[in-house]
């Protein structure tokens, strides 16, 4: 495997560490010489929480599956590698990663097909739990944010952190920028969409829990949507995790869209013949650029 770098590596020294774009800015434009998404193609766009790939063929596992399901890119939450870098897989696959800098914990990758990597225009990791995107298009650029948010059970101030992380590197997006927020979000948002109706729809799972809550509340105040939560689909192509003693399922794995867009984003569903011997399914969508009404949010019921 052939490994390039673009700048200088971040320093991710400390688990959940802020970097500066100075530090951390991988311009990439100058060779971006396709496009995507468009009016007249779909993009297929998918995120997997693989528990990890410091193992032996797992990155070659991870990238079959990715041609088997046709994914144009794939965010890998838990990759597990440490520092920060740009590979080149032997098909010509482009591997973004960011993780911790001396121990195999957290991590996530932006894996971009050979077909999509000239449209790869900038990218950022930020900490191990996030990492930033920005693709090439005629009509409207496409910011990709991949996520591994912390669990449940994490301290408080944890995930206050982590949402300061994500809303930091939001603020660095184009306003108009596609933008879409994928990975393990480790939240349940539930299926009641009681007075967030603009947050999400009638097609959630379950019950809502804190890390829920948090999502919800934070895609209110940033106009964001929920996509699996807007398609009716049966609940074993919503469930996106299964527990160890395969008891319960719930739908923590998530892909969001920014509601300028929200009817770019045509399906977001569980493909569960996807295997890698993980715990979580894979979660993919597909985007088709739609150029009119934008900013109807709010005004449709799902």
């Amino acid at each position: 495997m052939e490994t390039t770098t673009r700048g200088p590596i971040a320093d991710l020294s400390q688990p959940g560490s802020m970097t500066t774009p100075a530090e951390s800015l991988h311009q990439e434009g100058r060779c971006a010489t396709d496009s995507l998404p468009g009016p007249k193609t779909k993009i297929s766009i998918g995120t997997w929480n693989v528990r990890t790939m410091n193992e032996a063929s797992k990155l070659a596992q991870v990238i079959c599956e990715m041609k088997r399901y046709r994914l144009d890119i794939l965010g890998v939450s838990e990759c597990r590698w440490t520092g920060s870098g740009r590979q080149v897989s032997h098909d010509g696959s482009i591997i973004l990663y960011s993780g911790h800098e001396d121990t195999h914990i957290c991590g996530v990758a932006l894996v971009i097909s050979k077909q999509k990597a000239n449209t790869l225009l900038e990218w950022e990791p930020i900490s191990d739990r996030i990492i930033k995107a920005r693709f090439q298009s005629k009509h409207c650029k496409l910011t990709i944010i991949l996520c591994y948010a912390p669990t449940n059970k994490s301290d408080k101030e944890d995930k206050e952190d982590w949402y300061e992380q994500l809303q930091q590197a939001v603020a660095k997006v184009p306003q108009h920028d596609m933008l879409l927020i994928i990975g393990d979000m480790n939240a349940k948002v539930g299926s009641d969409n009681s007075n967030c109706e603009r947050a999400m729809g009638k097609h959630g799972c379950g019950v809502m829990n804190d890390n829920g809550e948090r999502l919800v509340d934070y895609c209110l105040n940033n106009n964001y949507v929920i996509g699996g939560t807007i398609f009716a689909h049966r609940d074993i192509h919503k469930l996106t995790w299964k527990s160890p003693d395969g008891r319960t399922s719930n739908q923590i794995d998530h892909i969001i869209i920014n509601g300028k867009w929200r009817r770019s984003l045509q399906d977001v569903r569980v493909c569960r013949g996807a295997d890698i011997y993980s715990d979580h399914y894979l979660v993919t969508a597909r985007v088709k650029l739609k150029l009119h009404n934008i900013g109807l949010l709010g005004r449709k019921s799902w």
